[in-house]
């Protein structure tokens, strides 16, 4: 029987079963259940990893000024910083989440893993990780069918919908799934790739989604670099050999149950949290004065 991607002890039972690596029981469920060749599949990493290093160059090159005005070139104020916190690898990391996340928000091409409003966090991780360890494409590609897998999880046991479960469901899903590729693209074992998923929900749990006017700009953009910063982190603690010592099933389920609990105004209807703040509810008047007028303009 194919794997349904149901829970990770399900996941790790399937590849011990079958003699399998972790990315192959993604690219069975691939083949099997969505009816794609492995060539097709094959295709689609290759083409979806260019989609992201297209994004994450494009951030640090184009202007990336948004309409709203929320957005300012970030990513190159990160990069070209005379003050280095945790030295380049660091400003690397973060300008390059922040690059493909304002890439999204200025209405450019983006890969949504698991969704646009994350899509920064999976670029920043995966082109960081190729560039600092010289990786080739083949590991990296796997580590994409990797984070899949756990998105599969986190999407059936939780969420991955903002609207649905708060911010920790689409940057913490997309920060675990981070970790994940890294623990595995650095020759992690497949617990220390859950390790890794489990610590990071662990450290977003809770975190509500809040846009100021409505827009994934303020405070997500921010949010994507922050992310990025903690899939690594969690990787480092999980290829250290330190657990989250809760198993990463509960801890999506405890995710879920969260996400459920959460008052509407905390999840994506921009009517509570940094949405609700005064400053945030300036900002919101005039994009839609500005909306207006555009509007007029058109008519």
């Amino acid at each position: 029987m194919t794997i349904l991607f149901e829970s990770f002890s399900e996941w790790k039972d399937y590849c011990e079963g079958h003699n399998l690596a972790p990315w192959e029981a993604v690219q069975t469920y691939e083949s099997e259940l969505r009816g794609r060749s492995i060539e097709e599949i094959w295709a689609r990493l290759e083409q979806t990893y260019a989609v992201m290093k297209d994004a994450v160059q494009t951030g640090l090159t184009a202007d990336m000024s948004s309409r709203s005005g929320m957005v300012d070139n970030g990513a190159k104020k990160v990069k070209n910083s005379q003050i280095s916190v945790l030295g380049p690898q660091f400003q690397m990391l973060l300008s390059y989440a922040l690059s493909a996340k304002e890439v999204n928000s200025c209405m450019g091409r983006v890969v949504a893993a698991p969704t646009a409003g994350a899509s920064g966090i999976m670029p920043g991780v995966l082109v960081t990780l190729e560039e600092l360890h010289d990786l080739p494409k083949e590991i990296l590609y796997q580590s994409m069918l990797v984070s899949a897998g756990i998105a599969l999880i986190i999407e059936q046991r939780a969420s991955i919908a903002g609207a649905v479960g708060g911010c920790q469901a689409e940057t913490g899903t997309a920060a675990a799934m981070g970790a994940g590729a890294i623990v595995f693209a650095l020759g992690g074992s497949l617990d220390q790739v859950f390790e890794a998923v489990g610590i990071t929900i662990m450290n977003m749990l809770g975190l509500v989604c809040d846009p100021v006017a409505g827009l994934v700009e303020i405070p997500c953009i921010k949010r994507n670099g922050s992310a990025a910063v903690i899939a690594f982190a969690s990787a480092q603690m999980a290829l250290a050999g330190d657990r989250a010592m809760i198993p990463v099933d509960e801890i999506v389920d405890a995710m879920g149950e969260v996400g459920s609990a959460m008052e509407v105004r905390y999840k994506e209807t921009a009517l509570g949290g940094i949405a609700n703040t005064p400053t945030a509810r300036e900002i919101e008047k005039r994009v839609l004065i500005q909306e207006a007028e555009e509007i007029e303009g058109e008519e």
